[in-house]
């Protein structure tokens, strides 16, 4: 039986390589190429910057010379990525910072704030990337389910926490990697903790709906500062987001050969975001959504301004954050601080 199921797998792996070749094949998205130094004189922040579309987007910010805040959550893993990001960038490159966050803790990414806030001058680019993908239930230090924790709450809080050092450093850009799967979530606001009911992959579309919604209504709050937020749907691309997704081992070998002949390269997926992060085409554009370096039409789930200042307001009751307007100003207390 097993050797009936491997012969079956590698002639399906077979079936598919034809079909690809003949029905199927994938345009190569085009690599984006800038001037180098383009970045020169710019620190950019990417979450998550240790694997997959992180990785390869801070390998390609440092070609362009910028200062790259590599922020992850395994430091060792950060120091073998920057090695090998400073290795592919080349004798003209930029600089590597390596900082801990750990988005599933509220308190780390205080801790995280503080030290950029105190230690940098400047933040050009605010490129909120690290995510998780359809994972076993567990919650974030503070009681959240993790998905929603360090896909949405996590960089909600970090961004508003960076907010006044962006404004500061205006023109500046916050760019927020999200995915097609939001067309399959709902923000649902009776249980937005799952606490009653937990189905990983809606939690997981819930999550990078909740992004969209973010930078939509992030978008409205900026205006007039200088600083634009965009989001992205990077597509299907070869990374170890879906590490938590329980592949029968005899089933392995036809799914690496379909991710190596239709999933996106990191390199690929992280086009989109080098885009926005980099491109003077989108200078002053914000509060869109955009794939393949092209904006992408939503939903009418994702552009609902009702839905996304619920949501705003909820999120930061959930991070400790509260907003007071007065005078005009926006003032930022910190009830956890």
């Amino acid at each position: 039986m097993s050797a009936a199921v491997i012969l079956a797998a590698v002639l399906g792996g077979g079936v598919l390589f034809i079909a690809r070749r003949i029905f199927f094949r994938r345009k190569a998205l085009k690599l984006l190429s800038y001037p180098v130094g383009l970045m020169r004189g710019k620190t950019v922040i990417v979450t998550g910057a240790n694997s997959g579309i992180g990785k390869a987007t801070a390998a390609e910010l440092l070609k362009l010379q910028a200062r790259v805040i590599m922020a992850c959550r395994d430091r060792q893993r950060a120091e073998e990525a920057a090695q090998d990001v400073k290795n592919q960038a080349g004798p003209s490159q930029g600089e590597v910072v390596i900082k801990h966050l750990d988005l599933a803790s509220l308190q780390s990414v205080r801790s995280f704030c503080e030290e950029v806030i105190r230690e940098e001058p400047r933040i050009d680019v605010l490129i909120n990337n690290a995510g998780l993908y359809q994972c076993p239930y567990s919650k974030t230090e503070e009681g959240y389910e993790m998905q929603l924790g360090v896909n949405h709450l996590g960089h909600f809080l970090l961004t508003n926490l960076l907010l006044d050092l962006l404004k500061q450093s205006a023109p500046s850009r916050i760019v927020v990697v999200s995915s097609k799967l939001y067309k399959y979530g709902s923000i649902n606001f009776e249980d937005l903790n799952s606490e009653q009911n937990y189905n990983k992959a809606f939690c997981y579309s819930q999550s990078k709906l909740a992004n969209l919604l973010f930078t939509r209504e992030l978008a409205r709050k900026l205006e007039g500062t200088g600083v634009t937020v965009n989001a992205l749907t990077p597509g299907i691309v070869r990374t170890r987001l879906g590490r938590h997704v329980n592949i029968p081992l005899l089933i392995k070998p036809l799914f690496l050969l379909v991710s190596w002949l239709f999933f996106k390269s990191p390199l690929e997926g992280a086009q989109t975001p080098l885009y926005l992060a980099c491109s003077p085409e989108v200078e002053g554009v914000s509060g869109k959504c955009f794939a393949n370096c092209e904006e992408e039409q939503l939903l009418s789930k994702a552009t609902d301004d009702h839905t996304a200042k619920r949501l705003w307001d909820l999120s930061e009751s959930m991070v400790g954050l509260r907003s007071v307007f007065r005078d005009g100003l926006r003032l930022v207390t910190h009830s956890s601080l």
